[in-house]
């Protein structure tokens, strides 16, 4: 089952995981096939049967390629927990705490399917990634004239969507920036100061936090490989008078943070703080007035169809070049009119270098000073 697509995202290899009826306790939760129960028993209970309870996070654990058979030592707690993971970080899934039973002899979570709006999705059809015609040739005038005398090496070629159950030979994006391009520049100001700035390579993404990660709190974390950027002391920098105390009251409220990482479909964040998080970038509804993250909801920061789009229409004389640099402003609202970016207390600058090299790449052939130049100039610091 898994080998008919290594490109399906977990929602669609869910999917196909419930309607085979070959896991336990993996079921649809309604006739419209938007619920599902997933099955969730403790390994420490008296019952646990490893080879049925730990069947399907082992079989997400072997199609990601964390887990290989006669090669690997059996760890069904962290197969577990990688699924966890990997449903808490997608968009398309809500748990449904009220349906969930987790004290009952056979516990299960029942999640939701999300549609790509945060709305309920239609009933449950091809789980297979699907590519309108108008999209497919979109994608194809813009990336093959960028390859055009690059050669394309096994990892590279592995880099393409599946189009209706068919491998696509369309990467996502250019040969030379393979969808394994997960790195995140991520820049850290206070009152307008650059206090930190580092490239992240994990594939589970960054967390930018005060204070260390609870140690337990696996719903969040797990073992998840992120990397965490940790707010420097305010002391880092010098500071107008009283604008030190404030920061020092906010940071407290800044513990667990915020996850962001790089998806084949686009650029995410979680927020986890209590305290409240603001953000402005390529997806952003309002431009001139606050756009806030919701708690422990997902939200899509940049679109990789959309982005490609864009470049396709830069590249054709129609349009700006696509816009990629996320900010984010922690709890003060932003964009405010009222006052610009430098004077907020702690704001950070997120930029996904896959996109930088998109465009570094696309602009060179005509444009010999891109060479000379830094890759982050747009940033508008």
């Amino acid at each position: 089952m898994e080998d008919r697509s290594r490109h399906m995202r977990l929602r669609e290899w869910l999917i196909v995981q419930i309607d085979s009826g070959k896991y336990t306790g993996l079921s649809w939760e309604n006739e419209e096939k938007t619920m599902f129960r997933i099955p969730w028993k403790h390994a420490a209970k008296q019952d646990y049967k490893q080879n049925q309870d730990a069947a399907l996070f082992k079989a997400w654990a072997m199609y990601k390629g964390k887990f290989q058979e006669g090669r690997d030592k059996a760890d069904p707690s962290m197969w577990k927990t990688r699924l966890r993971c990997a449903l808490n970080k997608s968009t398309d899934f809500q748990e449904v705490a009220e349906r969930s039973q987790l004290d009952i002899s056979e516990p299960y979570k029942v999640y939701r399917i999300l549609d790509d709006t945060g709305r309920v999705a239609e009933p449950a059809g091809n789980p297979l990634i699907s590519l309108d015609s108008d999209c497919s040739k979109a994608l194809r005038e813009t990336l093959l004239p960028m390859q055009q005398g690059s050669s394309l090496d096994d990892s590279n070629k592995s880099a393409g969507w599946s189009v209706n159950g068919r491998e696509n030979s369309i990467p996502l994006y250019p040969s030379q920036v393979p969808i394994t391009d997960c790195r995140l520049e991520v820049r850290l100001f206070y009152h307008g100061n650059l206090v930190q700035n580092l490239v992240t390579t994990s594939p589970d993404g960054c967390f930018i936090l005060q204070g260390c990660a609870p140690v337990g709190n696996e719903r969040i974390y797990g073992p998840c490989e992120a990397k965490k950027v940790f707010f420097p002391r305010p002391d880092i920098v010098q500071l107008p008078p009283g604008i030190s105390e404030a920061m020092t009251r906010l940071l407290p409220h800044l513990e667990k943070g915020v996850l962001v990482w790089v998806a084949p479909d686009g650029v995410f964040i979680k927020r986890f703080c209590q305290g409240r998080v603001y953000w402005d970038g390529p997806l952003a509804e309002h431009r001139q007035k606050p756009n806030k993250l919701e708690r422990e909801r997902t939200c899509k920061l940049l679109d990789m169809t959309i982005f490609i789009q864009e470049l396709q229409n830069h590249r054709q004389g129609s349009g700006l070049e696509p816009q990629y640099t996320v900010d984010l402003c922690f709890g003060e609202e932003f964009p405010d009119p009222s006052q610009p970016k430098t004077k907020k207390l702690i704001t950070a600058q997120v930029i996904p270098l896959f996109a930088v090299e998109c465009l570094r790449r696309h602009n060179a052939p005509n444009n010999v000073e891109m060479k000379q130049s830094p890759p982050h100039r747009r940033t508008n610091e």
